[in-house]
């Protein structure tokens, strides 16, 4: 699989769809609410790609796919939405589980983020590349601070970083 520009905005599946237009204010707001620096429109394009990245993981539940630390901003801010994030797992036929690790820089792995794009615009999704940056890239300053690795803790039932069980 490899990121192409076939997934043209025009013809990209649209992420907004996966929640309700109040949903997805209401992420932002919490996304803005944990970055007080940040733009809405930031916060905004977070909140997309968050919804895209949890998309490609019950899609693709064998691909070990890991958010950007971006990302995973947008991605704690839908978890405390419970009730549009359990809709979101049902509607996507899969839950998709977070557990959080401290950041380790020897425990990256490199290609995890070019895998998760490729799996992105293999579901078919537009990648906003720009928020896709290694842990060590603060281009676009944060709350997140946990990273996602190999294995998934002992006794979690389930990748726990990716997809368990239903």
């Amino acid at each position: 699989m490899t990121i192409t520009q076939d997934h043209a905005a025009s013809t990209a599946a649209n992420p907004r769809k996966l929640v309700t237009d109040e949903e997805f204010a209401g992420i932002v707001a919490t996304v803005l609410d944990n970055n007080t620096e940040m733009s809405p429109d930031t916060a905004a394009r977070i909140t997309a790609e968050a919804l895209k990245f949890v998309a490609a993981c019950a899609a693709f539940p064998d691909e070990r796919l890991r958010p950007s630390r971006v990302v995973d901003e947008g991605w704690h801010a839908l978890i405390l939405h419970t009730v549009p994030y359990a809709r979101l797992c049902r509607s996507l036929h899969r839950f998709v589980h977070h557990v959080p690790e401290r950041p380790d820089a020897g425990r990256h792995e490199p290609g995890a983020l070019r895998r998760t794009m490729e799996c992105i615009a293999a579901a078919g999704y537009e990648v906003d590349v720009t928020l896709w940056l290694p842990p060590t890239d603060e281009t676009i300053p944060v709350a997140a601070g946990c990273e996602h690795s190999e294995p998934p803790p002992a006794g979690c039932g389930g990748d726990c970083s990716n997809t368990g069980p239903n």
